[in-house]
């Protein structure tokens, strides 16, 4: 933990996200291969995860946490799968994944549903949340664009759960926040 404290101390939010970009980079592709399925083992353990129903998932890319299978098992164990679909205008809503569903790019080149079926928000039990970095209290270092915590703030008012998903080293003693930023309720990493 010295090492990622002394590496990141002091930093902000840019220079954070330039360096764990790079590291998901040039991660092995066995290495993210072995800890995604370790991620989807202790995420599929959990209780919230059980119990729900309706399940919003990011669909991977950039090194992240490898979700494709997590999605897959999810769909095939009988709950609704949905993914973000991104606007312009900053909002993001969720649409339903079906097994075999074809996905098309979207914004910012993020894979999306060709056919689009909105979920209500009040509907999701629980949202799997990506980061570029997070600390161990849920708060998460993404993009930069503002997305998820404007998604994971309109949520609040249903209590959905959210959990997300990180490679060790994409774990911080601290990440840098503002009033505008929204934690994770947990942090599933290997």
């Amino acid at each position: 933990m010295r090492e990622k404290s002394s590496l990141f101390a002091g930093l902000t939010k840019q220079p954070i996200r330039s360096k764990i970009l790079l590291r998901l980079k040039t991660q092995k592709e066995e290495d993210r291969d072995r800890k995604s399925s370790l991620i989807k083992q202790k995420l599929f353990r959990t209780l919230v995860f059980r119990k729900a129903k309706v399940v919003m998932f990011f669909i991977s890319f950039g090194g992240e946490v490898d979700t494709r299978e997590m999605i897959k098992k999810a769909i095939a164990s009988g709950k609704t799968v949905a993914v973000p679909v991104c606007s312009k205008n900053r909002a993001m809503r969720p649409s339903i994944l079906q097994e075999k569903a074809k996905l098309v790019r979207g914004l910012y080149e993020i894979y999306e549903p060709a056919i689009k079926k909105f979920v209500k928000l009040e509907d999701l039990d629980l949202v799997i949340v990506p980061g570029i970095a997070f600390d161990k209290k849920g708060s998460r270092l993404g993009r930069g664009k503002g997305y998820y915590d404007t998604f994971l703030h309109k949520l609040k008012p249903y209590k959905t759960a959210s959990i997300g998903l990180a490679f060790d080293f994409q774990i911080l003693p601290f990440i840098p926040t503002t009033c505008e930023d929204k934690e994770v309720e947990k942090v599933i990493f290997a």
